[in-house]
């Protein structure tokens, strides 16, 4: 009994130690991200990628020079005031394919009446810590009050 136990133990440590070893995990992966301001978003993604996906409430991830980003957009909104932030980011597999799970939070003003009623596109960049662009993108939303 003593001796099938150890080989039962010896078994789980060699198997979790390959699954280490070899960067292979059970359930999704936490993926590192950075938000950037304005500022920090380069030119190629701020005047011809952004503009052609503002109108759309979605996630899309893309590559500039060798760094990823992740950009989630709200669409068209009556006023200013309406935010959208990166929570948190989780990297899966789902039918041999790579899914980036984008969990988001959106907050809409207290008072949009009193706001400039001019149209905005709010949305949010992360530069991600992702070697290569996932396969499928996944947006979860949060609505904040």
């Amino acid at each position: 009994m003593k001796k099938q136990f150890a080989v039962i133990v010896l078994a789980a440590v060699l198997l979790i130690g390959l699954m280490v070893y070899f960067g292979i995990s059970i359930g999704p992966a936490k993926v590192d991200f950075q938000p950037l301001s304005e500022k920090m978003i380069p030119r190629e993604l701020e005047a011809d990628i952004i503009p052609e996906y503002r109108d759309m409430e979605r996630a899309f991830a893309c590559k500039v020079g060798n760094e990823i980003f992740v950009v989630v957009t709200r669409g068209t909104k009556p006023t200013t005031g309406f935010e959208v932030s990166v929570d948190k980011m989780e990297l899966s597999a789902k039918e041999e394919k790579s899914v980036l799970t984008v969990y988001a939070d959106f907050a809409d003003p207290e008072h949009p009446e009193r706001l400039a009623q001019v149209k905005s596109y709010p949305y949010a960049v992360v530069k991600a810590d992702m070697k290569g662009l996932p396969d499928q993108i996944e947006l979860k939303v949060n609505y904040l009050k």
